[in-house]
């Protein structure tokens, strides 16, 4: 069963706070999920189905139905890391089409900003019963050296730099410049990345994302209720979803699980790369960016480099705009799962309602992309085609 066309996304918000000690994270999911309604022009009592994951404090959706005082029924609590919400998003589409639900929300929030987390820079102990934990864990493995390992691997096969990765952060910044609530509002320059301090090589302290506090909600609907709201019409056409691991030890770090999730995305939606007018692909880290533009197909496999480099991410500027909002590398990245703001960032760019120093003009059709887990180990796509009728 095909999902084009069957679900539309009504609401979209991002909480604008990037550091919240005064709040709990049961009550920034409950914020957000009252702004995406009210963007929508809906009510708690509208909702039928919810979503979270594992960034939803107790007992995800038994908890937080009952903190939300929802009346649902069906709920979904997939965890894929920070790729959860655009699976959720075509989950939600799934359920809206089997008639399981009518008015879907996806709910993200977290605090590790205030709670003083180390991202990236310790090692991520995990649950003992994990099973690859034994095995992996008394060699310190973290997020950033995970990452960077991909990074080193990819300038080893196709002689990409650390300037061309640069070149993604640049294009951030140049767009965060814009965002009212960005953390990182300073345009830099490929200078300035490549000398920022080295944190894993080859990845400077300015190829990695933020840490925020904060969250996002989103809502989706069958047509018939989204055509009866005020609000501009973006229909998904296009879902994704797959993972990738270790494979039995036959490990490749050049590719993501993007190459899978993208191709059933353009595959349903019957569109290629090349229709795509804008992007948003998740930014935990530099080479995250590289890696994925070519797995979803904007390159070939081994020129990202070439790609990224010169302001070609950079909205009206270059080829491809990408994460106007300034994304995780410059605006939030909230509970360091940052699928959420790539969906509400396209969802903005389709209504036309991106700031206008970067909204891309007439855009019809946007991706959003993430990822979740590792790169270097073990990691889940979720990608979505969105377009504006």
């Amino acid at each position: 069963m095909s999902i084009k066309g069957k679900s539309y996304i009504v609401g979209a918000y991002e909480h604008p706070t990037r550091k919240a000690p005064d709040k709990s994270v049961a009550q920034l999911h409950a914020e957000v999920a009252a702004g995406a309604l009210a963007d929508a022009g809906l009510s708690k009592e509208d909702v039928d189905g919810y979503f979270c994951a594992g960034d939803a404090p107790g007992m995800g959706p038994i908890s937080m139905v009952d903190y939300l005082n929802l009346r649902v029924r069906h709920v979904d609590s997939t965890d894929t890391g920070g790729s959860s919400y655009l699976v959720h998003v075509g989950h939600a589409a799934e359920a809206i089409a089997a008639g399981k639900c009518n008015v879907a929300l996806i709910t993200l929030a977290g605090r590790p900003r205030s709670e003083g987390m180390a991202t990236g820079t310790a090692p991520r102990q995990g649950n003992p019963a994990q099973p690859d934990l034994q095995w992996e864990y008394p060699y310190g493995p973290t997020v950033v050296n995970m990452y960077a390992m991909v990074a080193m691997r990819h300038m080893y096969e196709y002689g990409t730099t650390s300037e061309q990765l640069a070149w993604i952060k640049v294009a951030a910044s140049h767009h965060a410049q814009h965002n009212p609530n960005a953390m990182l509002r300073e345009v830099v320059t490929v200078e300035e990345v490549v000398n920022s301090p080295m944190v894993a090589d080859p990845l400077h302290r300015l190829d990695c994302c933020v840490i925020s506090d904060g969250g996002g909600a989103l809502i989706v609907t069958r047509p018939e209720i989204a055509k009866s709201l005020k609000r501009p019409l973006v229909k998904l056409i296009g879902a994704g979803e797959a993972t990738k691991g270790q494979m039995g030890g036959a490990v490749d770090l050049t590719y993501s699980a993007a190459r899978v999730s993208g191709a059933a995305a353009f595959n349903e939606a019957g569109v290629t790369p090349a229709d795509i007018q804008y992007a948003s692909i998740y930014d935990s880290f530099t080479i995250t960016v590289l890696v994925q533009l070519e797995d979803l197909g904007f390159c070939e496999k081994g020129q990202g480099g070439r790609f990224v480099a010169d302001g070609n991410l950079i909205s009206g500027v270059g080829k491809l705009p990408f994460n106007t909002d300034g994304g995780g590398l410059c605006n939030n990245h909230p509970a360091n799962r940052g699928g959420m703001t790539k969906v509400i960032e396209a969802v903005r760019q389709v209504r036309g309602e991106a700031h206008p120093a970067v909204q891309v003009a007439n855009c019809g059709l946007a991706l959003a992309h993430g990822t979740g887990g590792q790169l270097g180990t073990r990691h889940g796509s979720g990608t979505l085609i969105m377009e504006r009728e």
